[in-house]
């Protein structure tokens, strides 16, 4: 179940970042990723259980390294070095992550337009990795 619903949304994020690079690309990713999670939220939990990469099956480690290398496209259309990408994979990985399972839960019903948070967050993003570090 985890490797189909990890190919899922990869086919979609895939789908959404062909052709694009530097901030379109990370807006078209966060956007497949965020639209996915809100409209199949127990699919989207399914994908997010700590995994043993020694205990998962090759199904579920080839999905998770597929994904992972989207990500990485992303980051290596903002000249983001090799050395660093894992650090810069995790800051989006637990930004969506962490935003979505929030607005899903409701967390951000209090006040606020989410959409233009989230906007706001892309651009943020957007100027952190045109400014990433190399040393």
């Amino acid at each position: 179940m985890v490797a189909h619903v990890l190919d899922e949304l990869a086919d979609r994020v895939a789908a959404a970042l062909a052709g694009r690079a530097g901030k379109d690309a990370l807006v078209a990713f966060a956007t497949a990723y965020r639209e996915f999670a809100k409209a199949h939220p127990g699919r989207y939990a399914a994908t997010q259980p700590r995994l043993d990469p020694q205990k998962a099956t090759p199904e579920v480690v080839a999905a998770g390294r597929r994904h992972a290398e989207l990500t990485r496209a992303i980051l290596r259309g903002y000249g983001v070095p090799e050395s660093e990408q894992t650090p810069a994979v995790r800051l989006l990985s637990s930004t969506f992550h962490g935003y979505v399972t929030l607005e899903i839960a409701g967390g951000f019903a209090h006040t606020g337009d989410v959409d233009a948070s989230w906007s706001r967050i892309l651009d943020a993003l957007d100027v952190t990795l045109r400014n990433w570090p190399t040393d």
